[in-house]
């Protein structure tokens, strides 16, 4: 199977992380404005109702994702896995990745420690590439440090994922091992995971461009439609303080600012759901072809264990 094929066949995760998305952004809409409409009519302060519901509205839905959203997202990268090491993929495909996920991850908690364990090894070792950038010293050194932890950051995503897929394709190792295996395998080849960079950024800027930039004039516009509703707000959060930014005070600052925001949410909402896969599955064909005969060995364990606390803490954990 090419990358195409597989990402079309397991579209079917990203269609259902979409749903979901979608439902828990009416969810927070419906909870703000329920805040803001009944905080106004029994206190006349909309702003702080507005406040509470959204608080109220980001728990839900961050409890609820702990427990379902993540199988969309994992059983979308055991899938990508399988067609890429073995070249076919079953007929119900989310039904057998979801069942993979839970074979793997008996637990929810097993599948949060496992990736928590990953992020923590390619941060830390994330981190201590941007202090070479730091090192520089001076105004140029913190511009450097600051450009080399943003690109570090959206790299050390795509290899997270590409870990948890490692983790899938290597089922007969217990979990923790095959993570140890993973962060091994990107500093034996990462010239060989290199070469995807242009595209994972070229990727994210033409998306960023196409998708927020259409998301913004459309909420823009739908803005438009709502002055007084706008300018009411602008008159609340100019009354909230003396330290507002003047462009937040008028009723064009705010519309603008709301689409942005939008514009911003979507595009990360679609880029993560639609876009990313696509670009994930020939990372992680890549990665994974890279380690298939790689033998590692302890030596590897102990060059890794120098470079990084938290997968040393793992391996010990481990043993």
């Amino acid at each position: 199977m090419d990358n195409k094929e597989i990402y079309k066949r397991t579209l079917t995760f990203s269609l259902r992380r979409f749903l979901w998305d979608l439902g828990s952004i009416i969810v927070l809409v419906v909870f703000t404005a329920a805040g803001f409409v009944v905080a106004d009519k029994l206190s006349g302060n909309g702003l702080i109702g507005l406040l509470v519901g959204m608080v109220i509205a980001i728990i839900a839905i961050a409890i609820a994702s702990h427990f379902i959203s993540y199988v969309f997202k994992a059983g979308q990268i055991a899938m990508m896995t399988k067609g890429v090491t073995e070249g076919k993929l079953p007929e119900d495909v989310y039904g057998e990745g979801k069942k993979i996920v839970k074979e793997r991850f008996l637990t929810v908690a097993a599948y949060y420690a496992v990736t928590s364990a990953i992020k923590g090894i390619f941060n830390q070792l994330g981190r201590a590439i941007t202090s070479v950038g730091e090192s520089v010293g001076g105004d140029a050194g913190g511009t450097i440090g600051s450009t080399i932890s943003s690109i570090i950051q959206t790299i050390v995503r795509y290899l997270c994922d590409c870990c948890l897929g490692w983790v899938f394709y290597r089922k007969d190792e217990s979990s923790v091992k095959a993570t140890m295996e993973g962060a091994v395998l990107f500093f034996k080849h990462g010239k060989t995971l290199a070469k995807n960079l242009g595209r994972v950024f070229g990727m994210g800027i033409l998306s960023f461009l196409l998708i927020g930039g259409a998301f913004f004039g459309i909420t823009y516009l739908v803005t438009m439609a709502f002055p007084d509703a706008f300018a009411e707000l602008a008159r609340m959060i100019a009354e909230s303080g003396e330290d507002v930014p003047e462009f937040f005070t008028t009723a064009q600052g705010v519309m603008l600012s709301v689409a942005a925001i939008i514009g911003v949410v979507m595009w990360s909402i679609l880029h993560s759901v639609f876009v990313r896969p696509f670009v994930l599955v020939g990372v992680l064909r890549n990665y994974i072809e890279s380690g298939k005969s790689e033998k590692i060995s302890e030596k590897d364990f102990d060059e890794l264990d120098k470079k990084s606390s938290k997968f040393k803490k793992l391996r010990e954990k481990a043993a």
